[in-house]
């Protein structure tokens, strides 16, 4: 009679190439999702994917240099990140108003109607 050890699969290392993400696991499997999936490592040059750290004790992939986290788990699961929409304000934009990537956007917002702007209008105040 033999007894397996069974443990959890756990990330040894990790190759990017300009199609796929792939995790070559302890147990020999390598899982392998499209490099589309991560809006950020899209975006990022070779260089900047090549320098990525295994983090959670094999359980993630982290690249410090564009600030990505993936999980094995979430690579199992096949859910790719959505990019987010970039809204903002800044001066000479309207409301509402895409701003264009590499554009900074501040100042702060508070919605029409909000209760400082109706006490400040009730007390005479602009």
């Amino acid at each position: 009679m033999s007894t397996a050890i069974q443990s959890e699969p756990r990330i040894e290392t990790v190759t990017v190439t300009d199609e796929a993400i792939m995790a070559h696991l302890t147990d020999g499997r390598t899982i392998s999702v499209p490099l589309a999936w991560s809006w950020r490592l899209s975006d990022a040059s070779a260089n900047q994917r090549a320098h990525w750290e295994i983090i959670a004790k094999g359980h993630g992939i982290h690249w410090p240099d564009v600030d990505e986290d993936i999980s094995l788990d979430g690579m199992l699961r096949g859910v790719p990140a959505k990019r987010p929409r970039s809204v903002g304000l800044r001066q000479g934009k309207k409301t509402g108003e895409k701003v264009s990537a590499g554009e900074k956007v501040s100042g702060t917002f508070s919605p029409p109607h909000s209760p400082l702007q109706r006490s400040k209008a009730s007390l005479g105040l602009k």
